[in-house]
């Protein structure tokens, strides 16, 4: 087997979107390119294996048959990615490309359903008909190259592939403006949040608003370093149609074949129930919900059967506590915890937000408050804020921590170094105060402010800056000014030498 590297299959699909750029916005071909990715690797594996048992089974062909149809995804007559290319030349590139992608959905049952029913290639989107056409022919071209031969027989393992599926999703987010949020949460906020969420083996594990899946795999991730195993299951519910279809497809690269990810509003409709009016509970529940969301939901929040907003409705035009209030409400009782991204407004705005804010501290579920750098997160340059939340807590404590002033600085977007992230969980794990950096507030301390959990409330961060001497600074001053009047006596008498002085 050749080794391939993961840069070169990630390298070699990049160069695929070559076909659409400038003729069609990021934000659009990115389904198209990822999903041409999931059906390009699916045909490989199965030409792959289809050559493996014809090989050791060459006088059986009912055999290889049966033997076939037990892999992962099965892959209907004239549906693979071998046979679309064959046709490039032809006219109907798109339409082709659709009825391949359904016949699919349809041979693999609950496991694809519905999932390529919001990713159109015979669309206008890309053109006319002879554009469409054409931009089509470049791309089935572009996964023919040799870079892209993606049988496991060459690549090996299963993760190069996810790997290159994670690295184009993370591309596109740097070029998508403020959708980005929708689907991508940065891979070292994800690193940090897992870490924080602790998931164990065994665990339930949510993320409500799970975009492309990358935060929900990175908890998995942590447990399989840690023991091993895959003795973890994955939750997850997603509004947008192709947005769900990335994570579905982004879990199955990863070999995360043990997940339930939803399509639908977790607010308006959630799916994860045990009954119809009961919501599903969780060890960890993570998210990286949209900002501050207006038209979220209060109409049928007033009504909602399962309890989350007893607490009380947040306002009208910022969604940001009923993503939270929803989360505490699909903890486990004794072992659940969540970790949360939040704009800083979650944690001094008043009225409504004010009151569930102190309702969520006098319950002693607050665990702790970490301030970001700014310019983390894809399409905001705003500073955001990690809230942790736990059902069973040791004492009423907060530990507030004030991680915004240490990152790598880039002229986009800034990140978190695996030195800053070690730091924040050090002291998230010493739980105790740290000057200029961290501080252990009690309940009470937190009522004395009101309930308002601005971070420079509690971590003083000022630096006082050196005397000055008055004198010192006269001093120089004076200097200063002589050694001006001796340069200008100097220069006026190089002028009269060259002719210039009266």
């Amino acid at each position: 087997m050749t080794q391939v590297s993961q840069s070169e299959i990630n390298n070699a699909a990049w160069s695929a979107c070559d076909t659409f750029r400038g003729v069609v916005d990021p934000s659009i071909y990115k389904d198209y390119v990822l999903t041409m990715l999931f059906l390009k690797y699916i045909s490989d594996v199965w030409k792959d294996h289809l050559a493996t048992y014809q090989a050791e089974h060459p006088d059986s062909p009912e055999l290889v048959a049966a033997m076939m149809q037990q892999e992962s995804f099965v892959l209907p007559p004239d549906a693979s990615f071998h046979t679309l290319h064959k046709r490039r030349h032809e006219a109907g590139n798109g339409e082709r490309i659709d009825k391949a992608l359904h016949a699919i959905q349809e041979a693999n049952g609950n496991k694809l359903d519905q999932v390529f029913q919001d990713i159109h290639f015979n669309s206008t989107k890309l053109g006319d008909e002879e554009q469409k056409n054409d931009l089509l022919r470049h791309l089935l071209e572009d996964f023919a190259k040799p870079a892209l031969d993606l049988r496991p027989s060459r690549v090996g393992q299963l993760d190069i592939i996810g790997g290159a599926y994670e690295y184009l999703i993370k591309h596109f987010a740097a070029t998508a403006g403020k959708t980005a949020g929708e689907f991508y949460t940065p891979p070292e906020v994800s690193d940090l949040m897992a870490r924080l969420a602790d998931p164990q083996e065994g665990d339930d594990i949510c993320d409500p608003t799970c975009g492309s899946a990358s935060l929900l795999m990175k908890c998995g991730r942590q447990i399989r370093n840690k023991t091993g195993t895959k003795r973890y299951a994955l939750y997850g519910q997603e509004s947008i149609g192709s947005t769900w279809a990335l994570a579905k497809m982004n879990l199955f690269l990863h070999g995360e074949e043990n997940h339930e990810v939803l399509w639908g509003d977790t607010i308006r409709n959630p799916k994860l129930r045990v009954k119809e009016d009961a919501l599903r509970h969780f060890d960890v529940v993570v998210a990286n919900p949209p900002f501050s969301l207006d038209k979220w939901g209060t109409a049928t929040a007033e009504a909602d059967t399962f309890g989350r907003f007893r607490r009380g409705i947040p306002p009208k035009t910022k969604g940001d506590y009923a993503f939270i209030l929803h989360m505490i409400e699909t903890l486990k009782p004794k072992t659940g915890r969540a970790v949360v991204v939040v704009p800083h407004g979650v944690l001094f705005r008043g009225s409504t937000e004010g009151k569930i804010r102190q309702k969520l501290i006098e319950e002693n579920l607050l665990d702790a408050v970490i301030g970001l750098p700014e310019k983390l997160f894809f399409g905001t340059g705003i500073p955001a804020a990690l809230l942790v939340f736990r059902k069973h807590k040791a004492d009423d404590s907060v530990l507030f921590i004030d991680a915004s002033r240490e990152f790598a600085s880039g002229s986009n977007q800034n990140a978190l170094e695996p030195s800053n992230i070690d730091k924040i969980m050090q002291t998230f794990t010493d739980r105790a105060s740290v000057e200029k950096y961290a501080y252990r507030a009690t309940q009470a301390e937190i009522a004395e402010n009101d309930f308002n959990l601005n971070i420079p409330r509690y971590v003083d961060t000022f630096e006082e800056e050196d005397e000055i001497d008055l004198m010192a600074v006269r001093a120089e001053r004076v200097k200063l000014k002589d050694d001006l009047a001796e340069l200008e006596t100097r220069m006026a008498g190089y002028l009269q030498e060259l002719g210039y002085g009266s």
